[in-house]
């Protein structure tokens, strides 16, 4: 807003800003180079800010509408195979061996690993509740839930990622404290993490370039490899929605699809003569649905 909206808009009252000026402004921060995703970002958010003043009876209507906004094309995702993935926790710091683990497998968000505190891990269930955060803005700590209803989940985990956190955890502690912390104690900060951590590990892996959300984008791979439907991995990621499940990971569903078909191949093979097998009269398929009338059952 204060980089993007307030310098076009900060000085006009809300009713001369028409959706004419909005496009331009569209157009304009694309022509100076900003990525999409940027140009939709500044968008929405002027959006919102114009929606409230037309919940507040100070607009008639929002300026903010059908305006062409640019394409995001969506970067192809990173995902790593179990080798590799082992091959990353053996090339981390022992402390954080863990951590990747249980975001490879487990799918949790680097801010959630670093909200993750000792009682919220279950090891003689396997489970770890999902219910804080910690994240840095500017240099400054935020604790609190997830943002979304969604995120704030329980995740079951592999025995072996069971094993790793309860040797992580066999060093005493209090109930509060962070599992995973900073190299000196306290929360893990993510800029010193990734600068000091985990690009020598990944560098170190043969993975140079591989971001810390790639583990989740990991997991997932890996949940629906293993067979897990997308309601599953919609729960266990915490999405909003399965239907953005499908949108982010649908391309990785053709195994499955073809799964699909041989099941229904067996039990097609297994059924009572079909319908529709050659030499099967309409006067017989009749019989068996009278309420079908003269016209063939499978039309």
């Amino acid at each position: 807003m204060r980089r993007l909206a307030l310098p076009r808009f900060g000085d006009a009252s809300l009713a001369a800003i028409s959706q004419r000026d909005v496009r331009a402004w569209v157009a304009d921060l694309s022509a100076r180079g900003l990525a999409p995703a940027t140009v939709q970002k500044a968008y929405q958010l002027l959006g919102k800010v114009m929606g409230a003043a037309v919940d507040a009876g100070m607009l008639a209507q929002s300026p903010c509408r059908r305006v062409p906004l640019p394409k995001v094309e969506r970067e192809e995702m990173r995902f790593l195979t179990p080798d590799q993935v082992a091959t990353l926790a053996d090339a981390i710091a022992s402390r954080y061996r863990a951590l990747v683990l249980a975001g490879a497998y487990g799918g949790l968000r680097i801010g959630e690993l670093a909200g993750l505190r000792r009682n919220r891990v279950d090891l003689l269930r396997g489970i770890v509740q999902v219910a804080e955060i910690v994240v840095e803005v500017r240099g400054v700590l935020h604790m609190g839930p997830p943002k979304t209803r969604a995120s704030r989940r329980t995740v079951g985990l592999p025995r072996f990622v069971v094993e790793e956190l309860a040797a992580h955890l066999a060093a005493p502690g209090d109930l509060e404290d962070f599992v995973f912390t900073a190299p000196q104690g306290g929360p893990l900060r993510l800029p010193a993490f990734r600068a000091r951590v985990w690009r020598p590990a990944v560098i170190s892996a043969g993975l140079d370039g591989l971001r810390i959300h790639d583990l989740r984008h990991t997991a997932v791979a890996l949940w629906i490899a293993a067979g897990a439907n997308p309601k599953e991995v919609s729960a266990r990621a915490g999405h909003a929605s399965v239907s953005f499940t499908l949108d982010r990971y649908g391309h990785l569903y053709p195994e499955a699809d073809a799964a699909l078909r041989d099941r229904l191949d067996a039990l097609y093979g297994t059924a009572q003569p079909a319908l529709t097998r050659p030499g099967r009269s309409a006067a017989s398929a009749a019989r068996l649905w009278p309420q079908c009338g003269p016209r063939r059952p499978w039309e």
